[in-house]
Formats: structure tokens, sequence, C-alpha cells
């Protein structure tokens, strides 16, 4: 019986962090756009910010995935 409750955890876990994952990039890029918009010279310093927080974040969504598995698999 706790197996599924532990596995149903696990589930909306996974569900959660590729939702705060998704609405993180998508506030990110929302920005970057509006900053570019404001000051197209500094295109090229908006752009390496916002691909260097992208791949923060979804490193930390692999981490929180991965979290997640392991806790359905144990």
């Amino acid at each position: 019986m706790t197996e599924n409750i532990h596995g149903s955890i696990a589930v909306i876990g996974v569900g959660l962090v590729v939702l705060g994952a998704g609405l993180g990039i998508g506030k990110l890029a929302a920005s970057a756009m509006e900053g570019i918009a404001r000051q197209p010279e500094a295109t090229n310093k908006i752009q390496t910010a916002m691909l260097i927080a992208a791949a923060l974040i979804e490193g930390i969504a692999l981490f929180g995935i991965v979290i997640c598995i392991i806790a359905l698999n144990s």
C-alpha cells in the first residue's frame, strides 16, 4: 500500500518539477525578449545571460526529476 502512495507522490513531484521549469524558462525568455526590444544593442549580452540561466533552470529540473525517480524506485 505504501508503495502506491510513494509512487503517486513521486509522479506529482515530477509534474511539479516540469511545470516549474517550464514556467521559469518561459518567464526568462519573455524577459529577455523584452530586454532585447528595449535595447537592441545589448542583444549578445542578454542572450548569453539567458542561455546560462536556462541551462541552470534545466539542470535543477533534471536534478528534481532524478530525485523523484529515485523516490519512485525506493
